[in-house]
């Protein structure tokens, strides 16, 4: 028996799914004391892996922990149900039985990790946390980038478990190519939670589909991020607009999912020119593997070589290996890999190429599209796909009605004078967009309604007391919100 049939067929035969939100609650927190109290090592492993800082990696380490008790919480208050009752009404037509509707647990799921957040979304990252809260044992098929420490993670994860209590099957690990297909092929596995590249996302979506019953696919692919800025804005704060995007696009050598890889600019504002005097400092940041590092140098190679542009920053050439810029990023040690480079592009090109220059490069690259008027801007954004993230940089009292509407129909989450990295763990936070930004726009991975993604509804008619859920009971005995009659 595979890995993988192992792993599947434990988490189905767990009973996970009939634990209560409470003993839920307290094993997500079980598992943050858990991570926390191995930070130091886990932390140096993960650096030795992905290049990430250090500094980095212990933030994420503690945005982990955050998110595993944060879902903890989202358990415990139990909205995330939607319990609802009807009580009978032999007036309406038809006539109205006693129906009572909360959300329950899909099955077993299985979790593919990112490579950028070895940690925030990885093992015990947020879709492992939102599942597990569902009341949905985890299947995490490991990512190649950090398989030391995905091991390291999962043997925190099954300890800590069983020492609190969970069932046997809760959680577990499988490595490798072959066991992703098989994972997401597996008859015991309900839903699959995805973030990674485009292909990769849509091989494993495929696979779903083709299933004799198809499952939930949840991928979170690739995301351009558009921003935005207006005139009046870039008149009035051109190097402040300048330093936000530096930072933000290079921001860990611009590995972030929200990094803003295509920015709007008004021409003769004396942003390109702050622009360029600001990414003269900006340090190279080794990427996360050589074959990212390869791929970000033939992807800006690729546009560099364009008679219609102008660039700013260095690009290796070619199939240069990782290793083909020489020097060390400042202050780590660590060889060069990557230098961040912005690409400038007028409008009228843009417009001819869009396709080119609409695709993701991961790594801290950005396209800067010079727009002579509004009616260009406008044609430039009606191009625009499915993303994660789209932000506005306005002025003040600035009417940006209809920019904003147009932005907030192929993204998630629309920003308004501020940059997209960087992604607060609360009630009211939407990661998702329309594709490839991710599979499924209606859900998010970020935030308490990520829980939906694993759950699916049950409507009980005349049920016998003794047959509901505590949570659908008369007298709402365990005290969650519930609409009742309403």
């Amino acid at each position: 028996m595979s890995s993988v049939d192992v792993a599947a067929n434990r988490a189905a035969e767990s009973g996970f799914g009939s634990t209560s939100r409470v003993d839920r609650a307290r094993w997500l927190e079980a598992l943050a004391d858990a991570l926390e109290a191995d930070r130091t090592a886990l932390v140096a492993v993960a650096h030795r892996e992905t290049h990430l800082s250090e500094a980095r990696l212990d933030g994420e380490v503690t945005r982990t922990a955050s998110q595993l008790r944060f879902f903890a919480g989202v358990a415990r208050e139990g909205s995330y149900l939607e319990a609802t009752l009807d009580s009978p009404d032999p007036t309406t037509i038809p006539p109205r039985p006693d129906l009572r509707r909360m959300l329950r647990p899909i099955g077993p799921v299985a979790v593919f990790t990112a490579s950028n957040f070895p940690f925030a979304f990885s093992v015990l990252g947020n879709d492992t946390a939102s599942a597990l809260a569902a009341g949905c044992p985890v299947v995490v098929k490991a990512h190649p980038g950090h398989p030391e420490l995905s091991r390291l993670t999962a043997d925190l994860a099954v300890a800590a478990l069983a020492a609190a209590g969970a069932p046997d099957g809760a959680f577990s690990l499988v490595e490798g190519v072959e066991a992703g297909v098989a994972l997401v092929q597996h008859p015991s596995i309900s839903a699959v939670g995805f973030t990674g590249s485009v292909r990769g996302g849509r091989a494993l979506f495929d696979l779903v589909c083709a299933r004799p019953a198809p499952i939930p696919f949840y991928g979170e692919l690739g995301s351009i991020n558009p921003v935005v800025i207006t005139a009046a804005a870039a008149r009035s704060r051109a190097v402040e607009l300048a330093s936000g995007l530096v930072g933000s696009f290079t921001r860990d050598g611009g590995q972030y999912c929200t990094k803003p890889g295509l920015v709007f600019v008004p021409a003769g504002t004396g942003f390109e020119d702050a622009l360029a005097e600001l990414l003269a400092d900006a340090p190279a940041q080794r990427l996360l593997t050589d074959g990212m590092s390869d791929a970000f140098a033939q992807g800006a190679a690729s546009l560099a070589h364009r008679d219609d542009v102008e660039v700013i920053g260095t690009v290796r050439a070619e199939g240069g290996g990782a290793g083909a810029n020489a020097g060390s990023v400042a202050g780590t040690g660590i060889e060069a890999g990557s230098a961040p480079v912005v690409v400038i592009v007028d409008a009228p090109s843009f417009l001819a190429s869009s396709e080119e220059f609409l695709t993701e490069r991961f790594g801290p690259l950005t396209v800067v599209v010079r727009y002579a008027d509004d009616a260009e801007l406008a044609e430039s954004v009606g191009l625009l796909e499915g993303s994660l993230t789209a932000t506005i940089q306005h002025a003040p009292d600035e009417d940006v009605a209809v920019l904003a509407d147009a932005l907030s129909r192929i993204a998630g989450r629309v920003v308004f004078n501020g940059w997209p990295t960087g992604v607060a763990i609360a009630w009211a936070q939407h990661h998702g967009g329309s594709w490839p930004a991710t599979t499924a726009s209606i859900h998010s991975s970020v935030g308490a309604t990520a829980i939906r993604r694993f759950l699916v509804p049950l409507a009980y008619q005349n049920a016998p007391a003794s047959v509901l859920p505590p949570e659908l009971r008369d007298g709402n005995p365990l005290g969650i919100p519930r609409r009742e009659n309403a």
